[in-house]
């Protein structure tokens, strides 16, 4: 590859929109995919990303803009970390170098930043479901308007993906699935269609099969159109065996591949024949992810998801600290508690690197479960395999926990069972943005009986906490932050903590802190910065979201009356409602309290740094809301 600073994007500096890919010839088109692809290496490397996913999908982005009348015909992207060659050629290209960052253009599709962005999407298996509809209201308005949705293999697994597909199948409209299959989501895909789809990797077309049969039988003297006739009553029973898209056909769909995705020219072709066909249609496509750059070919998985590297070399930019990250420690732990239980089980979603148990699944491969992208399974799984005496502990991101709602709250928290929830990833994850951010689980878990809530104030409680909710016997959720802990050492062993009670880290007389999670170290820290002016602040540690430390706090309230609670989740239904509705239960009389936290809106993509400044819950903005309530209040 050429060193990235010396490419002059020949055929790119005159493309702006998809009508500008439209004049080019299929020599032109791929010189494009070739500058297309080193810009998003160059981007990010600089900025991070979602680098693999969005190299295997160049060819097929550019091929389908430049067959489909878009924006009029529409794109609906799965999940979205695949698009980014979609959003260079569609008006964003001077624009790609603020990828990802506070004010810049986001990671994943939205439909704020561009017409062709038909969509906001960040979480699997949404695609076919949206595009349906978008294919129902081209029907209700007399439009021929075409629908494609592209989806990976992997997200195809989910349960949403399924329905979508059953349903447009029978619905019969005009809709286009593309199936973007690179044997490859987050994990290593598993279950029985990513094994189905392996085999059917190399099978003939089914219109090619079709087509050369009925013409040779139909060329026999006589008999030919009644063998024709006798044919295709036994196709059904053999077309499991020899045809591709048996699935898909048995639903609805008309198959189409698979086709080479890296081959402009044959995609263009088979986009303009399906183009002219109607009713549901799946185009089979097969891509590498990672395609064109050698290190994110070699090793995907490391290059899903990367932060800023060396494109020379590869390698990440070394990070100056040898603090571990809460995933680690968490990670550690399971592991050292598995070691004495044999009990514990471990169950993801697709990402058992991302939430730190790739040393559990190699130590106890038995006893470890990725379940796919499938987060509703995973929990009714493992309500299962509760009740019949094991320890199941769910790591999932706070993001798409959220997506098992209905099964922790009817099929976990209704039947009282001991399965740990270990929420990765709460708070503010930061460049991901509005679709990832875990700020919504304290506000829906603690509305749901028989749950413990807790949320460690750094690693060591961390261990602390997950040693406690292995051990309670009941549904417990532990939340902890994106990123490094703090540096603080860790005890020799983990031990569990007393059920709903906090800790005082600093007595004080004018104001109390009442902090949750990653928050009590800058309230700390703030109180600390107070004391020099003379300013006294009592700071507790909740450790607890549910059940909170009722005699803690409203001994707190009565003595001091100002109170502030901090917490890294949006404010409605979260902590600090918890604390306020504790003190109306308890008709406290004359406490001012107010609660830092996220407001009631969707948290844009920005550093983690960048966003608690954003919303007053880091050191200086705690330091700000305690002065003006003072002055408030005196």
């Amino acid at each position: 590859m050429k060193t990235l600073e010396t490419v002059n994007y020949s055929v790119l500096a005159n493309i702006m929109y998809p009508a500008d890919i439209r004049k080019l010839s299929i020599a032109e088109l791929n010189a494009l995919a070739r500058e297309v692809r080193e810009l998003i290496i160059k981007t990010v490397a600089s900025s991070g990303g979602h680098l693999a996913s969005s190299l295997g999908t160049v060819e097929l982005t550019l091929a389908l803009h430049y067959v489909f009348n878009t924006p009029l015909d529409k794109i609906v992207w799965d999940v979205g970390h695949q698009a980014y060659a979609h959003k260079i050629i569609t008006g964003r290209k001077d624009l790609f170098s603020t990828l990802r960052k506070m004010g810049g253009i986001s990671g994943f599709p939205k439909r704020e930043e561009s017409p062709y962005d038909v969509f906001n999407v960040g979480h699997s298996g949404t695609s076919i479901s949206a595009a349906a509809g978008f294919a129902e209201a081209n029907c209700l308005k007399g439009e021929h308007n075409k629908t494609i949705a592209v989806i990976g293999d992997g997200s195809l697994a989910t349960g949403m993906a399924f329905e979508g597909l059953n349903w447009s199948g029978d619905r019969k409209k005009d809709l286009i699935i593309v199936l973007n299959d690179n044997e490859m989501s987050i994990s290593p895909n598993v279950g029985a269609l990513s094994s189905y789809l392996n085999r059917i990797m190399t099978g003939h077309t089914v219109t090619k099969l079709k087509l050369d049969i009925k013409n040779f039988l139909k060329g026999i003297p006589g008999i030919g159109d009644q063998i024709v006739k006798f044919s295709q009553q036994v196709e059904e029973s053999l077309k499991t065996f020899i045809v591709p898209g048996a699935l898909f056909e048995e639903m609805g769909f008309t198959y189409v591949g698979p086709l080479e995705g890296h081959r402009m020219d044959n995609l263009i072709k088979n986009f303009q024949n399906v183009k002219d066909l109607s009713g549901p249609i799946l185009v089979h496509v097969i891509t590498k992810k990672g395609k064109g750059y050698k290190y994110a070919e070699e090793k995907p998985l490391d290059y899903h998801g990367i932060s800023p590297f060396d494109v020379e070399t590869g390698q990440t930019l070394p990070v100056a600290s040898d603090i571990p990250t809460y995933t680690d420690i968490f990670g550690e732990t399971i592991a050292r508690l598995a070691r004495a239980d044999s009990r514990i089980v471990a169950i993801t979603a697709a990402m058992c690197d991302g939430t730190g148990l790739d040393q559990f699944c190699q130590e106890f491969p038995r006893r470890f479960y990725d379940v796919g992208i499938a987060e509703q399974h995973a929990v009714t799984y493992a309500a299962g395999l509760a009740i019949e005496g094991f320890i199941p502990v769910v790591a999932i991101y706070s993001t798409f926990l959220q997506r098992a709602y209905d099964q922790i709250l009817h099929d976990v928290c209704l039947q009282n069972l001991p399965v740990v929830f270990a929420i990765d990833r709460g708070g503010i994850v930061g460049e991901d943005g509005a679709t990832h951010q875990g700020l919504f689980d304290y506000s829906y878990l603690r509305s749901m009986p028989n749950i413990i809530a807790m949320s460690p104030k750094d690693e060591n409680e961390l261990q602390h906490m997950i040693k406690t909710a292995v051990d309670c016997g009941c549904p417990v959720s532990v939340r902890y932050p994106r990123g490094r802990g703090v540096g603080i050492n860790l005890d020799a062993k983990p031990k569990a903590l007393a059920i709903g009670k906090g800790e005082v880290l600093r007595e004080g007389t004018d104001l109390a802190i009442i902090a949750i999670g990653s928050t009590v170290y800058p309230a700390l820290a703030a109180a600390t910065r107070l004391a020099e002016e003379g300013i006294s602040i009592k700071v507790i540690n909740a450790r607890f979201i549910k059940p909170l430390d009722a005699e803690l706090i409203l001994n707190t309230a009565a003595a001091i009356k100002k109170i502030i609670t901090i917490e890294e989740n949006v404010l409605p239904g979260g902590f600090g409602s918890a604390v306020l509705e504790l003190l109306a239960e308890n008709y406290v009389k004359g406490v001012q309290i107010k609660r830092l936290g996220i407001p009631d809106e969707f948290v844009d993509h920005a550093t983690q740094v960048q966003l608690r400044r954003k919303y007053g819950i880091d050191e200086e903005g705690i330091v700000r809301a305690i002065k003006e309530m003072l002055v408030v209040t005196t």
